[in-house]
């Protein structure tokens, strides 16, 4: 079977991660964490969120992660935004960034229970804000959560999914990502559904965002793969989850993704000890064993085996 040889991935565990962690993670180890991904070699990084700090607290110092943190020059940073208010909050730091990412979830219940919005509402404010995006010089990025199924409405239609995505490209999105939002997405469909994807979205970044919630998310990155899919969002040490509903796990480990890629002569740019070496860092900032495999077996040394 062919597969591409060389893909692209987006760390978010400092947004999508660090948001559902129950304790308060100081700014200065955010920052410190952010540094050691930035070192690793991923060439993006998902930063902070631009939302009410009564809503999500841990992210309240996104402005001053952005103005701290010292990560290489080549290293395209985003941050996420709810709202028009959220991004108006984010130009005002505006040089800190280079990529804005909007988003609506595919499941009515599910957009309604998140950002207390149906579709279209959501849908009619992400239009004026990537015009906004795209006229301050930034690159727009998209995400249509629950793209793979909801967790009160049960299955999504692919083409309900693909047409909010065609709405979004036509909004001025250059890439736009599909998140398996609680986990409920299984390799075959994972296949179907990329393969649909990017034929139906030409000239548009397709990205495959999974959660490991049942631990189907590596078999669906591989079928996704398979499907033609370069561009994939996962989170250091496995952090991450959804806040609605509760006991909905973190994304694919990017250590595991990477090591999983790199045994396939599939290239990422991302040295994996340096990687593990974060995620490692990581699980002492929080004090908790982290779900990453790679952390407890490392890379695979091809030499010592042979030996």
């Amino acid at each position: 079977m062919t597969h591409p040889k060389q893909v692209h991935i987006r760390e978010v565990g400092p947004r999508d991660g660090f948001q559902n962690e129950p304790e308060h993670i100081p700014t200065p180890d955010k920052i410190r964490l952010i540094n050691a991904l930035g070192q690793s070699g991923v060439k993006r990084i998902e930063v902070a969120s631009f939302v009410r700090p009564d809503v999500i607290p841990q992210l309240s110092d996104g402005a001053t992660v952005l103005d701290e943190i010292d990560v290489p020059d080549d290293v395209s940073l985003m941050v996420l935004v709810p709202n028009t208010r959220g991004l108006e909050n984010a130009l005002e730091v505006r040089d800190k960034f280079h990529e804005v990412a909007i988003f609506v979830s595919a499941s009515e219940t599910h957009n309604k229970k998140n950002v207390n919005r149906t579709v279209a509402e959501s849908m009619a404010d992400n239009d004026v804000m990537a015009k906004r995006i795209v006229d301050e010089g930034l690159r727009c990025a998209a995400v249509v959560a629950t793209s793979f199924g909801c967790p009160y409405e049960g299955r999504v239609e692919m083409s309900r999914v693909l047409d909010i995505a065609e709405r979004f490209a036509a909004a001025g999105a250059t890439e736009i990502g599909f998140g398996d939002t609680t986990g409920m997405c299984n390799p075959a469909y994972a296949a179907e559904f990329f393969a649909a994807a990017l034929e139906r979205l030409p000239g548009v970044e397709v990205t495959a965002h999974f959660h490991n919630t049942r631990g189907q998310g590596l078999a669906n990155a591989y079928a996704a793969l398979q499907a033609g899919c370069t561009s994939f969002e996962s989170s250091f040490g496995e952090l991450g989850g959804c806040p609605v509903p509760a006991g909905s796990t973190g994304n694919i480990a990017t250590e595991d993704l990477v090591s999983m890629f790199h045994e396939m002569g599939v290239e990422t740019g991302i040295d994996l000890p340096k990687m593990i070496l974060a995620a490692l860092e990581a699980q002492n900032v929080l004090g908790r064993k982290l779900t990453s495999h790679s952390i407890v077996a490392g890379p695979i040394d091809w030499h010592r085996a042979a030996n």
